[in-house]
This record gives structure tokens, C-alpha cells and sequence, in this order.
């Protein structure tokens, strides 16, 4: 998975498949969240705003999130530096979208790590 641009308050990312959906998936925070690798510094809290593609899009999602995780840089298994963003309530069509790619590929990937637990 790719920053396709970056700067302090807007993000843009590409998912480019299963395998880095199924790495970037947060299904463990309320709601549903994503890792969104950056090396830009952000602390727990703040809100970001993301343009998302999933797998198989073409088009990129706009997302609008609350730092729920942070990654350093220099982190554990060398896992990219970012943040996980917590979805929120309007975000429902792209965690649908989210678990359907999940869902499709979940055996293949159960035991893959992923960029957070």
C-alpha cells in the first residue's frame, strides 16, 4: 500500500489489493477502521481526512476519520509508520465494501500479519 500524496490534514491512499486490504483492516475498533501509512506526525484524536481507494475501485472514497492508532516510524516487524482511522456512523457503503473484500478472501489471508495487531 502506497501514499499516493500526504500532507498534515488530508491524506490519499490506494489499496492496491486483498492481501493490503486484509493488512490495512481494523475490524477490532468500534465501527470499523483502516491504517493509513503516512509518515506524517498525528496524535491520538485528530481528525483526517482521507481519499480511499479499495481494491478493484477506480474511483477513491472521501473519508473523514478520528486517530485511533499510531505507528511510528522504526515500529515492531517493520510495520509502516501511520495512523489507524476510526470510521465514522456515514462511512457504511465503504465498511460494507471493506468486508465484502474481507470476507471474499479471509482463508486466504487468516494467517498473513497485518500492519497493526
Amino acid at each position: 500500500m502506497e501514499p499516493i500524496n500526504a500532507s498534515q490534514q488530508m491524506l490519499s491512499v490506494a489499496i492496491a489489493d486483498a492481501a493490503m486490504l486484509h493488512a490495512a483492516a481494523m475490524p477490532f475498533i468500534l465501527g470499523g477502521g483502516v491504517f493509513i501509512p503516512t509518515a506524517e506526525s498525528y496524535r491520538l484524536g485528530d481528525e483526517v481526512f482521507v481519499l480511499l481507494r479499495l481494491p478493484g475501485e477506480t474511483a477513491a472514497t472521501p473519508v473523514a476519520g478520528k486517530v485511533v492508532w499510531v505507528t511510528p516510524k522504526g515500529a515492531r516487524r517493520g510495520c509502516p509508520a501511520g495512523i489507524g482511522l476510526q470510521l465514522q456512523e456515514a462511512d457504511d457503503a465503504l465498511r460494507q465494501r471493506m468486508n465484502d473484500g474481507l470476507a471474499a478472501s479471509a482463508s486466504v489471508f487468516a494467517e498473513q500479519e497485518t500492519y497493526t495487531m
